[in-house]
């Protein structure tokens, strides 16, 4: 399913950016291309005003003859400071009524068969301006009347068709080049998006299977114990009251399931609608201490605590205080025989630091970073025993993230752990 994900995103990014890149790439050609035509046209224009100019000096005022009556073939130079850019080679032609060659004018030495040819392929075309190929280079000519007949004057644009044919030529290879590059790097980042899905996706099948086993030790329980009570259905409540109280106890565990899975829901779901007050942190841990100083008492545990007076944070004073007990009865219940828990409450810098350590058997490193996923236990048997179902962690974690604070722990495995909680 993921790698279909991911293909699907491969695919759709390439072809977005393909598309982005032929868009860009065809903008800059029209542009280029509308620029080089333009250019084309206003030298050409340029050069025939010349040619116009330079045989009107030569013939009568405001008329349009050759230069002398020269035959065909005959090259003759313009050197005037008016005549056509030297830049560009281009030649004229003139013709009579009946398109028949009569003079021809060219800054160089050219073939009389090319003026021929180039007068055949721009009478062919019918028209006044047209381009045509000759010879492997690109040609573009005007068409003017005159009192005998027709000047024409042909323009060399062979140079600026190369910058356009190199122009697609340089795009096709970036354009392929780029894809080739595109499709490594959209791979990439591709994979990068996919893994946090996949493993959001994994961790909800994990809760899903974690739900489901932690309820069905629970039904399997109850489901026994009614089977008991149905097969011995004319026996008295009383002397089978042991079974009513297994279901009991066991509907008990799936309703502290359930309201802690709920819980958890409704924090992600309220994290932006919630309303944060400033109140008296001491005063919270103190008060979670005194409930929780008979439970150690009964267990043998020795407590120490450390309090500074009168600290204040912003935030919800219920939802401190059930991070408090879910870490002090954490450190309880994973307190070795006689061992100690020790909390202590300061400020540091800008943080209030609540720390909840106690002796005992400790964290292995691999083990820190997952203790807060919901449903994880360093020891599943034992945590079962004492009837955490691996949601308390996750539940501090979640009101401390909504706080804007950070907490984690660090542990000496065989001697203590330690929970730290840092809020602004």
């Amino acid at each position: 399913m993921f790698t279909r994900l991911r293909n699907r995103f491969l695919v759709v990014n390439l072809v977005t950016i393909s598309i982005m890149m032929l868009v860009a790439f065809a903008s800059i050609y029209v542009i280029t291309y509308r620029n080089v035509q333009n250019d084309i046209n206003m030298d050409l224009h340029r050069i025939s005003d010349s040619y116009q100019k330079s045989q009107g000096n030569s013939g009568r005022k405001g008329s349009i003859e050759p230069v002398s009556p020269s035959a065909p073939g005959e090259n003759k130079p313009m050197d005037d400071g008016n005549g056509p850019q030297k830049r560009s080679v281009s030649f004229m032609v003139q013709t009579d009524k009946e398109w028949n060659l009569t003079t021809t004018t060219s800054q160089f030495g050219m073939d009389e068969d090319l003026y021929e040819l180039a007068l055949q392929k721009a009478v062919s075309m019918n028209k006044n301006i047209g381009q045509f190929t000759m010879d492997g280079s690109h040609w573009i000519f005007n068409t003017q009347p005159t009192y005998e007949g027709f000047m024409l004057v042909f323009l060399d644009i062979t140079a600026q068709q190369n910058i356009l044919s190199n122009l697609i030529y340089t795009f096709a290879v970036v354009g392929v080049v780029m894809l080739i590059i595109l499709f490594f790097a959209s791979r990439f980042f591709a994979n990068r998006s996919i893994t946090p899905v996949k493993e959001a996706f994994d961790k909800q099948k994990q809760f899903i299977a974690d739900a489901s086993h932690e309820l069905k030790t629970p039904l399997t329980i109850i489901n026994t114990n009614a089977d008991v009570l149905l097969s011995n259905s004319e026996d008295t409540i009383h002397n089978q009251s042991k079974w009513l109280h297994y279901i009991k106890s066991e509907t008990e565990r799936m309703t502290r399931l359930t309201n802690d899975l709920l819980y958890l829901t409704q924090m992600d779901d309220s994290r932006e609608s919630m309303v944060f007050t400033k109140f008296n942190v001491s005063e919270a841990v103190e008060n979670i201490i005194l409930t929780m100083e008979a439970i150690m008492f009964e267990k043998h545990v020795s407590l120490d605590y450390d309090i500074e007076p009168d600290l204040t944070v912003q935030g919800s004073s219920e939802q401190i205080k059930q991070v408090v007990m879910i870490l002090l009865d954490n450190a309880v219940k994973y307190t070795n025989a006689k061992g100690s828990v020790t909390i202590s409450l300061k400020k540091q810098h800008n943080d209030t630091v609540l720390s909840v350590s106690n002796t005992g058997e400790g964290i292995n490193p691999e083990h820190l970073t997952r203790i807060f996923d919901r449903f994880y236990r360093t020891d599943a048997s034992r945590t079962r025993k004492q009837g955490g179902y691996g949601l308390g962690l996750a539940i501090a974690k979640s009101i401390i993230e909504q706080h804007k604070g950070r907490i984690y722990a660090k542990s000496v495995v065989g001697e203590s752990t330690t929970f730290y909680v840092h809020l602004s």
